[in-house]
């Protein structure tokens, strides 16, 4: 039961589309009680972002998640020092001064059937830095118990859906770089996995050919014709009929599929992967839900959320449309899980990273 006090806590989001760090305030018991605040984005300078992919590439080959060969050393001090510095720059424009914050870190690995996730980010030195509790590493217990280790935020997709009185079943469905459902079930049940690639190949397609982080707007995609061939390749992929729960690294899928696209009919065969994978994740639900609410940067993006509603005949919402924000839902997100660890309250369940038993996660860093 919950003792009806709201914790302030600074959830940290910095997703593998690796451009920046998101930032919110939300008021929360770490149960049922949700009060969405403020939220900013600080961009990663282009330095980073590039250091950040050297020490993807590296990290892939590791069997020890707590090594730190170059570049990855490197990056984990910048990710650290940046993020601290984006806080501290938020808290100081607040009314308010956090209990706790919630740091994800940047992952640059995630191999959970070796038993492997890597976030790079020191949550000690995040705490001395600001003065301010701090949980951080929240996928590793739910690893080293046999969980997928992802996705994390489906108990916080929860508390919203039921804060908010939607019809059940309902689906929250979050596109970062990959992409991840939340199902809440007629009794509150929550099943989630991730569908599979979000907008991490579109980002890099975008990088690659024109130097942009991604499709603004969707209006490369809109402008092309879909491959229907390349997106039955895609879908055809194992990693479709495996049964949930499952998870997935921006790394497991390939774009050189498309590299003999031009850029538009690339973005658009992209965008119908996408969609495809969602509707694949769908049809394994136990119903179909009501509603399909989009968080994550995919819900910027027209041609994506049209993509959507063609493949699953649902029509998509923002994140927005219900007061939440889907821009920053999964920094929203990770304030949650920081009280909720705090708390001693599980994070993780089996229905949603497969863990043998509900559990809580989290390292917790004092000042």
């Amino acid at each position: 039961m919950s003792d009806g006090r709201l914790i302030r806590a600074i959830g940290l989001m910095s997703g593998t589309s690796m451009d920046g760090v998101d930032a919110a305030l939300v008021e929360t018991d770490g149960e049922g009680r949700v009060v969405l605040g403020p939220t900013v984005f600080t961009p990663y300078p282009v330095a980073l972002r590039q250091l950040l992919k050297r020490a993807n590439e590296v990290a892939l080959g590791l069997d020890d998640r707590t090594a730190r060969p170059a570049p990855l050393a490197e990056a984990e001090a910048w990710v650290t020092r940046a993020q601290t510095e984006a806080v501290a720059a938020f808290v100081a424009g607040l009314d308010v001064r956090p209990d706790v914050v919630g740091f994800h870190g940047q992952t640059v690995m995630h191999a959970p059937e070796r038993g492997m996730t890597m976030q790079l980010g020191d949550g000690a030195a995040m705490a001395r830095g600001l003065g301010i509790p701090v949980v951080y590493d929240l996928r590793a217990a739910d690893v080293a118990a046999g969980g997928e280790g992802a996705p994390l935020v489906p108990v916080f997709h929860r508390a919203l859906v039921l804060q908010a009185g939607l019809p059940l079943p309902a689906a929250v469905l979050n596109i970062g770089g990959v992409a991840n459902v939340t199902w809440v079930g007629p009794d509150g049940d929550i099943v989630a996995f991730d569908t599979g690639p979000g907008n991490a190949l579109l980002d890099d397609l975008m990088e690659a050919r024109h130097d942009l982080l991604m499709d603004e707007g969707g209006v490369r995609a809109a402008a092309g014709t879909a491959d229907a061939a390349v997106v039955r390749a895609y879908l055809d992929d194992a990693y479709f009929d495996r049964p949930a729960p499952k998870s997935l690294d921006r790394s497991n899928f390939d774009r050189s599929l498309v590299d003999h696209l031009s850029t538009e009919d690339a973005a658009a065969t992209l965008v119908e992967v996408t969609a495809g994978a969602v509707a694949r994740g769908l049809a394994m639900l136990e119903g179909m839900p009501k509603s399909l609410t989009i968080g994550g940067g995919g819900a910027r993006n027209p041609a994506l959320m049209a993509a959507l509603e063609r493949a699953t005949g649902l029509v998509p919402e923002s994140a927005d449309a219900f007061g939440w924000s889907a821009a920053f839902l999964e920094a929203q997100a990770f304030g949650y899980l920081a009280v909720r660890a705090m708390k001693g309250l599980p994070i993780t369940f089996p229905r949603t990273t497969g863990v043998a038993a509900p559990i809580t996660g989290g390292v917790f860093a004092r000042p």
